[in-house]
């Protein structure tokens, strides 16, 4: 008797009975944080999994923050440029980490602070500035030389990534979303930026949301949020979760 009352609970969870439309398969990608090295495990891993399986429209979405922390942010964005031009159905959202990568490169001195205290440094010494050179420039003189040192292309590519995506019954957003708002009325500071508001919040959201930004030990799924912010860039385990149809399974770099 208690394992029916149980297993109707679960079945009674929104999240157990998302769907994306038929015909499609799609690869979620967590916070990489500079890590390529795991971006490139974790990328040989989704497409052998996509080989293994039926024929399906695949598609990667990486839920933002691409860059900071990690040792190789230049390299994390060259791969992910070189996938997206590979493979047509691969799309980015813009991470609170990379606003501010951009912000960076206006050669404004207070947002480069920022940059730097939340991971910036390892991202300006991934292009090519030593660390002689790094540590010999003042703050000004830093805001002055990053705009010079970030290739165009790069900046282009990070400038072009998107807020929101809806995949059937499953919003993919950096952060999260501000509980009891629209979808569709959602600002860009709350899906880039917020955290405990939307943690804490014990509605059922207009669609199962999909996030990164907040950073947990292993996926967290409640009745209408997955998150899959490993901390890639210490754990050393980058998440992506995997959807067709009603079913869901997890790809990682610890396993």
């Amino acid at each position: 008797m208690l394992n029916r009352l149980l297993r109707s609970k679960k079945a009674s969870r929104p999240i157990d009975s998302a769907t994306i439309p038929e015909g499609r398969r799609v690869y979620a990608i967590g916070d990489i944080h500079g890590r390529n090295d795991l971006l490139q495990q974790l990328l040989d891993k989704i497409i052998k999994d996509d080989g293994s399986r039926g024929q399906a429209e695949s598609e990667i979405i990486f839920l933002g923050d691409l860059v900071d922390r990690g040792p190789d942010s230049a390299g994390v964005l060259d791969t992910a440029m070189q996938l997206k031009a590979d493979f047509s159905n691969v799309r980015f959202l813009m991470g609170n980490h990379e606003e501010v990568y951009l912000a960076a490169t206006t050669g404004d001195e207070k947002p480069v602070r920022l940059f730097n205290r939340i991971g910036g440094r390892e991202t300006i010494l991934s292009y090519e500035i030593s660390m002689k050179e790094y540590v010999g420039l003042d703050m000004a003189q830093l805001a002055q030389r990053i705009p010079t040192l970030f290739p165009q292309k790069h900046i282009d590519f990070v400038a072009g990534f998107e807020d929101q995506i809806i995949v059937g019954d499953y919003a993919f957003v950096h952060a999260g979303i501000r509980p009891g708002v629209p979808l569709a009325e959602q600002r860009q500071k709350d899906l880039r930026w917020i955290r405990e508001e939307f943690l804490s919040a014990q509605e059922v959201h207009e669609k199962i949301i999909v996030y990164g930004h907040t950073i947990s030990d292993d996926v967290v799924e409640t009745g209408t949020r997955i998150g899959i912010d490993t901390g890639a860039y210490h754990s050393h385990k980058l998440t992506a979760l995997a959807l067709q149809g009603s079913e869901r399974w997890y790809l990682d770099t610890a396993t």
